[in-house]
């Protein structure tokens, strides 16, 4: 990482980090209260909320072509005002269509402004050299559900859910917008070539499907762990105090896999480090079915180790597999399916939770090994970056 990567690493790992802990990790903490205050059940504040991630990844592709075309400081800085202003029509919502609206806005915003339009907006930066970067600022994102999570808590206990959405809108235009706009650098002939622009021609060939199919699978994994994690953990035999301690350390453990691969697996090609960690999973699923609850912590630590790699290599395989050509409209390809995957996931693990209890491990793991499977096929027929 050189001295000159450092202050945009520095700005995007900050507005990263703002902009996944006051939407992704935002119904965790308030859906609850949000339900309460309008009389209706929290499930309706979940449907919105998957209703606003397949929005963002039906727009994935459209805002990675922009990003291609003019870089990444307008498009991000386009998504803090959006997501501003969807925090602000949440803080006022009195009816299910507003909060329907509220994340339909959020869901824009999303896709504006998380992971994907970030790295799409460093590889138009930095090109075949985006992987450090890339890296970096999911190093510091890492941390977007202990900043979160803490924040809207204090925020609903003192000012109430609808200031604490106005406070996260606040800080979009006082602290994200500044620092999108001024430390992303802009791309010299942007206007020029938006206005020539044809729309180019990506085949969806056998890469391309396969790395599809292995991100939807794995983050089909990802998703439902994050919604259901502690009860899969109770149904396999931990105690309550078990998987909550448990779930506190897959953050930790996705800071730490991340720093291995910055130092360590760097050096590789990422299709190694993405493949290993599909295992992660299927590795800890396969030592708490055989010792228990009591090791909970440890395959949380697999889980969190896996899943923390992969974020990364969303960003970083496709563009060593293809190159930084259309990098960022490629990334919005291949991500839809994981976000709308990532959308269902909760739902569809909640039905078979309820069916087949530390069961459903077993569906979860095989996923993560068809992930693995598909991505051992990519090796038998790589692109050559052009």
């Amino acid at each position: 990482m050189s001295a000159r990567q450092f202050p945009i690493i520095l700005a995007l790992g900050t507005t990263q980090t703002l902009a996944w802990a006051s939407s992704y990790y935002l119904p965790a903490v308030l859906a609850d209260p949000i339900a309460r205050d309008l009389g209706i059940a929290p499930n309706w504040i979940f449907a919105a909320f998957s209703t606003s991630l397949v929005l963002s990844a039906l727009l994935g592709p459209r805002i990675g072509r922009q990003i291609d075309l003019v870089g990444g400081r307008s498009v991000l800085s386009i998504s803090n005002l959006t997501l501003a202003a969807g925090l602000v029509l949440l803080g006022l919502t009195q009816s299910v269509p507003l909060l329907l609206l509220a994340w339909l806005l959020l869901g824009v915003g999303m896709g504006y402004g998380l992971y994907d339009a970030a790295f799409g907006a460093l590889g138009r930066i930095y090109g075949e050299a985006a992987r450090r970067p890339i890296t970096g600022i999911t190093l510091m994102a890492g941390f977007a559900s202990t900043v979160g999570w803490p924040l809207s808590a204090l925020g609903l206990e003192t000012i109430g859910w609808r200031d604490t959405c106005f406070a996260w809108a606040a800080a979009h235009l006082l602290i994200g917008l500044p620092l999108n706009w001024l430390m992303l650098p802009p791309v010299p002939g942007a206007k020029v070539a938006a206005a020539n622009a044809v729309k180019p021609h990506i085949p969806i060939d056998r890469p391309m499907i396969l790395l599809a199919f292995a991100f939807a699978t794995a983050w089909t994994v990802t998703g439902a762990m994050a919604a259901h994690f502690p009860r899969i953990l109770e149904a396999a035999g931990a105690t309550s105090v078990q998987a909550i301690a448990a779930g506190a350390l897959i953050g930790p453990a996705q800071v730490g896999a991340r720093v291995v691969e910055a130092w360590l697996l760097s050096r590789y090609h990422p299709l190694l480090s993405t493949e290993l960690a599909c295992l992660g999973h299927p590795v800890g699923a396969a030592i708490v079915a055989i010792a228990g609850g009591g090791a909970a912590s440890v395959f949380a630590l697999c889980h969190g180790a896996g899943n923390g790699i992969l974020t990364i290599s969303r960003g970083t395989l496709p563009l060593a597999i293809f190159g930084p050509q259309n990098y960022a409209y490629r990334l919005g390809i291949i991500g839809a399916p994981a976000r709308m995957a990532q959308a269902a996931a909760p739902l569809l693990f909640g039905l078979l939770l309820d069916h087949m209890g530390k069961g459903i491990l077993i569906v979860s793991s095989a996923l993560s090994l068809a992930a693995l499977g598909a991505l051992l096929l990519v090796r038998e027929k790589p692109v050559s970056p052009k």
